[in-house]
């Protein structure tokens, strides 16, 4: 009988193994190996590609540096000023440092900037911040490196022109991304110097307008030198990321990726190489030895579930006792489960269920004596926070601020978080209201004391919002809701504060409510909302070049409505798409009439968080037929300041369609050299409240000179909004504005009036 069963139990095990164990093993064996190959193809191609990546980021910043080295001369060589100064029997030299050579080296990084008389000959020259006294000796090696380029600019040579370039005589080429003025004749380029290379620029230094056309004969030329192995490798290094970044006129090292550099007549003069990063490599070397270990993980599992089902086989009794267990667990996990289920995860403080909950039964008992209230806290300035040190930097900050909630409540006060960085506090009874505020006076002071995030100083603020429960009736939804009403006037009346909620509170809200429902009502019908133009002038006050499209609300109640009653509420309906899309399709037709101004059309800075927005667009000019060049889209600073990556591709995506982008109300605040470098527009407008001041205020001739001056050393037109006044006008055209608009020549008309608007322009000039 026992060898029997000895016999029975070894063909079972025989059974067993070919059964189950042989193929789990072989499974094991052919997913391990699949992985490997799937791992070792993934990180070869994620070289590959992380290779051409990063010189194609080589390659675009070398170009930028050589296109911003032409543009930055472009606020010096076209300049009036500067030409008279040059033609002088003696030139002062110290003027010439002061608005020429420190400005180009101070503010746009220049090396080397050498000033070539019409004979070519150097006749100043500052390098490194200090003019040179001999500059025709000390010039002579920037000279030579640069006569392919002298020879272009001065038309004795001819060369194909590059992307940057304009040359006289010569068309700019294809794929160009010019940026200077259209007066300008420069040639740019790469080239040796002694043992360096350098970004290299000539420009023609020629009158900007303002004192009639140049002097006859060979100009003034403006030479600059960048270096490429100074502060450019640097910032390949930190901004795009090519680790070890140099410029050199020898090979590569051994191990280094490299982009060549070549002249402007195809000559090798360098190598910009770095350390390629290799993604692939890295996780192939890290995965390998985790993949080990999983493969003797799934192998030592396999046999653990083997040898496991073996011993379950034999041990049946054991089975009450796991089951046992099993429930004990459960148990545990339930409690777990409830207490997700009322409290937050990352504070431990009560959630929005449990805050529901403890207010339903608190109202359900009756009144208490004393007064209860909710509080709704909403912090200021967190989204800085986030944006800032991230969201792990977030979620210590939120910690914090529990903690601080919680040390100021009283026992039977419930502090809750309901998400993000909201928190609500349902408090038991206290005397009056006056005890009411003084906490909630409390928690704005705490909430003001910074907080030490990651080992930064971190300052924020809170706007809270009271209801207390007899002022909603005993209703658990019309405490919530007027609690939140309280705090949003408290963000109104300027953050950092407390509101208690107040019947005129609800009536704005049910303004706004009513202005959103009729305006759902406006989109759907003709004859409210119209579109008028105001004219856009010349610098001179005196031609019509354009129109701007303002949308206007004939309120069957309320009469005629601008755009700031109801753009706000249309922006946080999410109506604010269609209003833009009629605006539009108005200003296609009128760009169709006038085929030779251009129209302004205003875009909502809430649109740009939508990737569909430059799709929707581009759209509606190809449905009309009308032409996108001819269609400037005006959108405000604050869209600068998101700087991600969707407001970038879309306005990358418009200006490639052909719209232009114009700056609108240029001055108010955020306006910096960073903002209108890293986002390409066409024009900048000045703010109204600039002009306004004009005559008034001592320092804003100051700043409108300084605007323009900014706007056309980058390439961009100027434009002034808000003339009223001739003096105003005139102040305007001398200093430089490119357009004028305000109401001296024009309020906004309907589209049945611009033409003969149009007509009385005309005639007046």
């Amino acid at each position: 009988m026992r060898s029997i069963r000895e016999h029975t139990g070894a063909q079972a095990r025989r059974r067993f193994i070919a059964a189950v164990a042989a193929p789990v093993a072989m499974l094991a064996l052919g997913l391990t190996a699949t992985v490997f190959y799937a791992l070792n193809t993934a990180a070869n191609q994620a070289d590959r590609v992380s290779l051409l990546r990063q010189g194609q980021a080589a390659r675009l910043a070398v170009d930028d540096v050589v296109d911003e080295l032409a543009q930055s001369q472009n606020g010096v060589a076209v300049w009036s000023p500067l030409l008279r100064e040059l033609y002088k029997p003696r030139p002062n030299w110290d003027w010439v440092d002061v608005n020429a050579g420190t400005w180009l080296n101070f503010v746009f990084a220049h090396d080397v900037d050498v000033i070539l008389s019409p004979r070519d000959t150097a006749v100043y020259m500052m390098r490194d911040g200090v003019r040179v006294a001999a500059p025709p000796q000390d010039s002579i090696v920037y000279t030579r490196a640069a006569l392919s380029l002298i020879d272009a600019v001065r038309e004795r040579r001819r060369l194909t022109p590059g992307r940057h370039d304009r040359l006289p005589g010569q068309p700019i080429a294809d794929d160009a991304s010019v940026r200077t003025s259209p007066v300008s004749v420069h040639a740019t380029g790469i080239a040796r110097i002694g043992n360096r290379p350098a970004a290299v620029s000539v420009m023609r230094i020629v009158p900007d307008g303002s004192d009639g056309p140049a002097p006859k004969g060979p100009a003034p030329l403006l030479l600059s030198v960048r270096y490429l192995d100074r502060s450019f490798a640097q910032r390949l290094a930190s901004v795009r990321l090519l680790a070890g970044a140099r410029a050199t006129t020898g090979a590569p090292r051994e191990g280094e990726a490299s982009v060549p550099l070549t002249s402007n007549i195809g000559k090798r003069i360098g190598t910009l190489a770095w350390q390629p990063d290799r993604p692939g490599e890295a996780v192939w070397k890290a995965m390998v030895p985790t993949a080990g270990a999983v493969l003797a993980g799934l192998l030592a599992t396999v046999a653990a579930l083997l040898v496991g089902v073996g011993r379950l086989m034999r041990r049946d009794a054991a089975s009450l006792d796991q089951l046992k267990v099993a429930h004990l667990e459960l148990q545990a996990k339930e409690a777990q489960a409830h207490r997700l289920a009322y409290h937050d995860t990352l504070t431990g403080l009560a959630n929005r269920a449990r805050l529901v909950t403890t207010l339903d039964d608190m109202l359900g008992t009756g009144a208490a004596a004393g007064v209860n209230a909710v509080l709704l806290i909403d912090l200021d300035r967190f989204k800085q926070v986030n944006d800032t040190l991230g969201h792990l930097g977030g979620d210590h900050l939120i910690r914090q601020v529990a903690i601080r909630l919680d040390a100021l409540v009283m026992p039977g006060d419930l502090v809750a978080r309901l998400g993000g960085d909201e928190f609500a506090v349902l408090l038991t009874a206290r005397a009056d209201e006056a005890a009411i505020g003084a906490l909630a006076s409390a928690m704005v002071s705490a909430l003001r004391e910074p907080f030490v995030v990651l080992g930064a100083n971190v300052h924020i603020g809170a706007s809270i919002g009271i209801t207390c429960f007899r002022d909603a009736q005993g209703e658990r939804t019309e405490l919530l809701r007027t609690a939140d009403i309280a705090m949003y006037r408290a963000k109104a009346d300027g953050r950092n504060r407390y509101r208690f909620f107040a019947a005129d509170m609800d009536e704005s809200v049910k303004l706004r409510r009513e202005i959103e429902d009729d305006l759902r009502v406006a989109i759907t019908r003709e004859g409210e909302l119209c579109v008028h133009y105001q004219p856009q002038m010349d610098g001179t006050g005196t031609r019509v070049i354009g129109v701007e499209a303002l949308l206007r609300w004939q309120h069957p109640r309320r009469g005629w409505l601008a755009p700031a009653a109801f753009v706000s509420v249309a922006e946080e309906s999410g109506l604010i798409g269609a209003l833009t899309r009629r605006v539009l399709r108005d200003a296609c037709g009128v760009a169709m009439t006038w085929p030779g101004l251009s129209v302004a059309v205003n875009i909502s800075p809430v649109q740009f968080r939508s990737r569909t927005l430059a799709a929707e667009l581009i759209a509606i000019i190809r449905e009309t037929g009308a032409r996108a060049q001819q269609i400037e889209l005006e959108v405000t600073e604050s869209v600068l300041l998101d700087n991600d990556e969707v407001v970038r591709a879309t306005l990358t995506a418009l200006r490639r369609a052909g719209f232009r982008i114009a700056l609108d109300d240029f001055g108010t605040g955020y306006s910096s050299l960073s903002y209108l470098s890293k986002f390409e527009v066409d024009k900048i407008k000045i703010d109204r409240s600039f002009i306004r001041r004009l005559g008034e205020a001592d320092d804003a001739a100051a700043i409108i000179h300084a605007v323009v001056r900014l706007g056309h050393a980058m390439g961009l037109l100027v434009t002034a909004e808000g003339v009223e006044t001739g003096m105003q006008r005139t102040f305007l055209e001398h200093a430089g504005c490119n357009e004028l608009q305000g109401f001296l020549f024009s309020e906004a008309v309907p589209v049945a009036g611009l033409g003969r608007l149009l007509g009385r322009l005309e005639k007046a000039a």
